[in-house]
Formats: structure tokens, C-alpha cells, sequence
């Protein structure tokens, strides 16, 4: 029996949860010497280091969506690459526009 069934639902799922893992993963690379809300000013005050932690997390799904597509569970890769562009439009927004 197959552990992960292959439907859109877990691919948004999967795709929505990842970038979480790149904003902790970048948090935790670059920045853990300060503290949250620390970070959170310096986000605020300095676009580019979001831009670059949105970069990373977009990585991060590109990265699941290939591994999806392998193990030929399309729906899930369709729902992966759904978010991603999500993703892809809220951080060239944050570029354009904060």
C-alpha cells in the first residue's frame, strides 16, 4: 500500500508547508543570533533579506516538486507547483511594492 496517495490536497499541503521549513532553515543559517522580533524588524526595515529568504523557500518547493514528479505522483506535483507560484507572485510583489 502506498504511503502518500496522490491528490492535489497533499500537494497544496506539501506546498504550502515548506517554505516554513526554508524561512526556519534561513532564520536558523543567517540570523539566529538575533531574537524573533529582532528578526522581524530587520525583515521590515530591509526588503531584500525577505526577497531572499522567499527565494530560498521557493527553492525548497522546487526541490519537492521534482522528488514528486519522480515518484510520478502528479496530482501531488501539480498541488506543489500550484503554491509555488503562489509564492513566486507574493515575492515579486514584496519586491515591486514593500
Amino acid at each position: 500500500m502506498e504511503m502518500v496517495k496522490d491528490n492535489y490536497i497533499v500537494g497544496v499541503m506539501v506546498g504550502l508547508l515548506m517554505p516554513f521549513l526554508g524561512f526556519l532553515i534561513f532564520y536558523e543559517w543567517r540570523f539566529n543570533a538575533f531574537g524573533i522580533n529582532e528578526f522581524l524588524d530587520l525583515l521590515n526595515r530591509q526588503k531584500s533579506i525577505l526577497s531572499a529568504m522567499i527565494s530560498i523557500s521557493l527553492l525548497i518547493n522546487g526541490v519537492m516538486l521534482t522528488i514528486f514528479f519522480q515518484k510520478q505522483k502528479d496530482k501531488i506535483a501539480k498541488g506543489i507547483f500550484f503554491t509555488t507560484c503562489i509564492y513566486a507572485v507574493i515575492a515579486i510583489a514584496c519586491k515591486w511594492f514593500l
